[in-house]
């Protein structure tokens, strides 16, 4: 139906004109009783009014809860403004001519991380992407410059809401079907029991067949990116003096094509004497929110500080007793795993993929495959100049906010430091392979989805736990207790910052729960501040121990649950003090100075 009326209207205007003439039309066909005329033009009426609304429909990706443009832009300035540019230089005097070769190949490699991640995030995300960077409007300009920071259209910092369009992400991410449940999944694993090795596996993807369900390896789903970063590691192994160095990347290219990752993550832990500290594949479990299951792919691009490394060696010879130390039954205590535990202290270059997604990672603890633990530990790695930054960027002005005058003194670069080394190095300890009703079996996979967030909870509980008994061990001085105690209280607002949805966020928000309700920590609410109360903290600290680290020792899923349910909450005084800090940066967005060398 075409309508002229001789000047332009809104929709909404015509809308109203339609409506106002067939209201009288109507009223004259009821009085008149013309009930064919009248019934014509109530469908007539309705059919150009739906027409209408749906041509009025918004056709742009503004997101839910924002009436326009300019008011959609500036809520995506303020959201990467909640990240800090902070530039990490690239000191090429430090390596010889063929050293930097292997550089550049690695990174070149390292890009692709980027792109394999991109894609295991969400199936839009490359499509999104181009959509972005072909419109040329400030919005889209924003939008682009989130996406980048995000790995895709959501919100990493808020539960993961869109911020262009209105689509949710997928719990399963890309590793799933997106319309698959846990029950479907589960129930396929029930009925085909042979499919459940490599349904599970950490490196492959699941799709549908027709009405099948079936897994595909990264190396046969990722083939043309994997063999293109296979050549590169290859390529650099060439240039590569150190022969452990070289070993690494020739078998780490050999495992982009087999989907073996063993071998590679052996002679990962094996590297001595080398100046490039590369970790590259695929690793971390928390992209997927359906089960914990799928290792996302990743880089980390770094140059060893050998003096700094070397300070660290005393750590190495107490993992055994810090496994000895644990506040459990010795029967649930891991006494298998390898002890090399390697350390080193390192300065970041570059990094991709999952680990540049979002919040910028400070340390790691790699491999996470239990088998090569088992034999040789795993090794922990400092990220120096990212810790620095995020000290001086984001700690400091947080406690500044939050903790009270009296002890904020004891908010120290050293003990965040250290709080960050034996965080890795709890990871290194406690549960692993575990039996369960008969059933030999692992903890990650019995806690599923659970699982990242129960053990950032035990990392941060025992970087506190064994830092304080590396006091009685003489290793630290007495009066650095203090500090080790409020330097974690104020990295609590750091981290529950992230999202208490995000596994480091969310294993914060159970230990300042859990210390606020029974009297580890004090929130005053006259100052709104708070601090720790010194006489009962440790005591409240080992008692959760206890409790997370032995719903790891009998994969209690229930118990899992139940303990997220209860304190991965943003309870009345964490709430207050986050709205106070929302003036302030929640993190640093890298700068990398080796992308203006090899743009």
């Amino acid at each position: 139906m075409a309508v002229s009326i001789g000047f332009k209207m809104s929709p909404i205007t015509l809308n109203l004109f339609i409506f106002t003439v067939a209201f009288f039309e109507l009223k004259t066909s009821f009085l008149t009783k013309k009930v064919s005329q009248m019934k014509y033009l109530l469908i007539s009426l309705i059919t150009v009014s739906l027409i209408l609304i749906s041509c009025d429909k918004k056709t742009d990706q503004t997101p839910e809860g924002v009436s326009d443009k300019s008011e959609g832009i500036e809520m995506l300035k303020e959201k990467i403004a909640k990240f800090a540019p902070t530039e990490l230089k690239y000191d090429a005097s430090t390596l010889d001519e063929r050293q930097k070769i292997v550089v550049e190949k690695l990174y070149s490699a390292a890009k692709i991380m980027d792109d394999l991640f991109l894609d295991q995030v969400y199936s839009k995300n490359k499509e999104i992407k181009s959509q972005l960077m072909a419109e040329d409007t400030e919005e889209a300009k924003y939008q682009l410059e989130l996406f980048k920071i995000m790995f895709g259209p959501f919100d990493r910092l808020e539960h993961d809401a869109p911020f262009y369009g209105t689509e949710k992400k997928p719990l399963g991410a890309n590793y799933y079907p997106e319309d698959i449940t846990k029950e479907e999944f589960e129930q396929w694993i029930k009925d085909n029991p042979d499919d459940e090795k490599a349904f599970t596996s950490e490196f492959a993807v699941i799709r549908r067949d027709g009405d099948k369900l079936v897994a595909i390896p990264y190396s046969e789903f990722y083939k043309d990116q994997l063999t293109e970063a296979s050549t590169l590691l290859k390529e650099a192994a060439e240039y590569a003096d150190n022969p452990t160095l070289k070993k690494y990347l020739e078998t780490r290219a050999d495992a982009f094509l087999s989907n073996d990752y063993f071998e590679s993550d052996m002679a990962w832990m094996d590297l001595t004497d080398h100046s490039i500290e590369i970790v590259i594949g695929p690793y971390e479990v928390y992209e997927d929110q359906l089960f914990n299951y799928k290792a996302a792919f990743e880089c980390f691009l770094t140059i060893r500080d050998k003096e700094e490394s070397e300070k660290l060696e005393v750590f190495k010879g107490y993992l055994r007793e810090m496994e000895i130390h644990l506040p459990i039954p010795d029967e649930h205590k891991n006494f298998e795993r390898g002890s090399e535990s390697p350390l080193a202290v390192v300065n970041e270059i570059y990094t991709a993929g999952d680990t540049k997604a979002g919040v910028q990672t400070l340390a790691f603890n790699l491999p996470n495959d239990e088998r090569v633990r088992k034999v040789k530990g795993s090794k922990k790695v400092m990220l120096k100049n990212v810790s620095e930054a995020k000290f001086e960027k984001l700690l400091k002005p947080i406690a500044e906010v939050v903790i009270d005058a009296d002890q904020l003194q004891y908010v120290t670069f050293n003990s965040f430091f250290t709080h960050s080394l034996m965080h890795e190095m709890s990871h290194g300890i406690g549960p692993g392979f575990i039996t369960v009703d008969g059933r030999e079996t692992e903890v990650k996979k019995e806690l599923q989805e659970t699982y990242s967030t129960l053990e950032e909870c035990k990392a941060d509980i025992l970087g506190i736990y064994n830092n304080i008994f590396m006091i009685e061990k003489g290793v630290f001085e007495e009066s650095f207790e203090n500090e080790i105690w409020v330097t974690a209280l104020a990295g609590v607002f750091r981290s529950t910052r992230f999202g208490i949805n995000e596994a480091h966020g969310g294993g914060e928000a159970i230990i300042y729960n859990y210390l606020i309700e029974h009297g580890g920590f004090e929130f005053n609410e006259e100052t709104e501040k708070v601090k720790v109360n010194f006489d009962k903290a440790f005591d409240v600290l080992k008692e959760l121990a206890n409790k997370v680290l032995m719903i790891q020792a009998k994969g209690d899923y229930q118990a899992a649950k139940d303990l997220i349910a209860k304190y991965v909450v943003v309870s009345p005084s964490l709430g207050l003090l986050q709205e106070k800090l929302n003036v302030l940066p929640v993190d640093i967005k890298p700068i990398y100075e080796i992308e203006k060398m090899y743009k």
